[in-house]
Parts: C-alpha cells; structure tokens; sequence
C-alpha cells in the first residue's frame, strides 16, 4: 500500500484491511451481517452496511459476495473502460439490481432463459435502437406476449421492471458514448434516447451519483483533447 498498490477488501476481507490499519478514519463497507461487528472492533471507520461497496481511491472495500462481483467489474470499468467491463460481466452471473449508496459503473446483461428466442430479439431490438422511443406495450408486442405477461416474465428473468432496464441500457451506451468520443452532451442525450442534455443529467446524477461532464472528465479515452475544450 506504501507503494501504491490498490488494495481491495471483498466481503469479509474488510475485516483484514481494518487489522491493518488502512481503514482507521475512512468509510468503509462489509457484509451487512457482520457490520457492527467491525463497528465494534474499529469505531474509527465509518462503517456504511447499504451499499454495495465503497470506492475510497486507494482502498476499495465490498459487501457480500454478489457485491464483490460488481466492485471487481467497477475497478475493470475505472482502469479499462467500460466495453473490457462489458466483455466480462457477460461471463459471469448477477444479482438483480439492488439500491445502494454507491452507485456502479457497470452495465447489467439479462440472464439466459429458455425458449426466449423472440423474447430476446424483442430486448436486443430495443438494444440495437436506444435513440428511439420504446414502450412496455411496442416491446411485448414484439416479444408475442401481453403486457401482463411480458411484465411479469421481464421482472422474473431481469429483476427489475422494464423501464428501470431501459433506462439502464441508455445510460451504459452514453458512458460509452463519452468514454469514446467527443460528441457533445447534446447529442450523446440524443443517440442514447434521453431527448435532452437535463434528462441525461438526471438519470447520471440518480444511477451513478455523478454529472455526465464529470464522468467523462474520469473515463474518456479523449481526456486529454476534452480538457482544452
């Protein structure tokens, strides 16, 4: 750590850094069932049992297992960018989309699920066409459902509700719009289907705690020419 080095707690390894001493005066986060045990161990960290994990710079500690998986994607998406962090959550499993504090800078895929040929083709459609409008009703069409069941089959293979994923989906393809290009915000609201500069403002602020100018500041491979803009 004196040399730099990131060190990451996943899970319970909270408990090895906080031995440590790494932690003493930082926010930190564990497994929810064991945080007030390291409350009470170390009551100089500011333990935080809701999120999914916490990125301090330098140290970087995670809740559960599951947890531990979005943090590794987060450290992939933050020295890699956010297609390396795509590649690799289409290889391993996870959990619906859980609110937390810390926000995640990663994109979710739907898990496989059998006989789902039209059903899919119904979401990579909507995938293929985020700057157009997309309803629950166009989509179930689509898909040879009714809405009913289109909802319910959505929440059962996703987690989460249709609009919750679309929205999701728009804003994975503007990180990627402003980790690789210099569109202006504009037109990045406008290819990923936010209509407005204010809207792709909002859902950044609410998905990923942070502005879309910042963001780009953080992962644009176009940093360096940006900054002088």
């Amino acid at each position: 750590h004196k040399r730099g080095a990131l060190i990451v707690g996943l899970c319970l390894g909270t408990f090895a850094i906080a031995g440590a001493g790494l932690l003493a005066g930082r926010k930190a986060t564990t497994h929810w069932a064991y945080a007030d045990q390291l409350q009470a161990l170390h009551p100089d960290i500011a333990i935080d049992a809701d999120v999914l994990y916490v990125d301090d710079g330098d140290v970087i500690t995670s809740a559960g297992v599951a947890a531990g998986l979005d943090c590794c994607l987060h450290i992939v998406r933050a020295r890699y960018g956010a297609e390396a962090a795509l590649r690799l959550a289409r290889h391993v499993v996870l959990s619906p989309h859980r609110q937390g504090g810390q926000a995640q800078f990663i994109e979710r895929p739907l898990a496989p699920t059998p006989n789902a040929d039209r059903f899919a083709k119904a979401l990579d459609d909507v995938r293929a066409s985020l700057g157009e409008a997309h309803s629950l009703d166009s989509v179930a069409e689509a898909a040879g459902l009714t809405r009913r069941t289109f909802t319910r089959r959505f929440q059962k293979t996703t987690g989460t509700s249709f609009g919750d994923w679309l929205a999701d989906q728009r804003v994975a393809l503007a990180q990627r719009l402003l980790e690789q290009t210099d569109k202006s915000m504009d037109l990045v609201a406008f290819e990923a289907g936010f209509g407005s500069a204010t809207s792709l403002r909002q859902h950044f602020a609410a998905r990923l705690k942070t502005s879309p100018m910042q963001y780009r500041r953080e992962f644009s491979k176009t940093a360096g020419t940006l900054s002088a803009a």
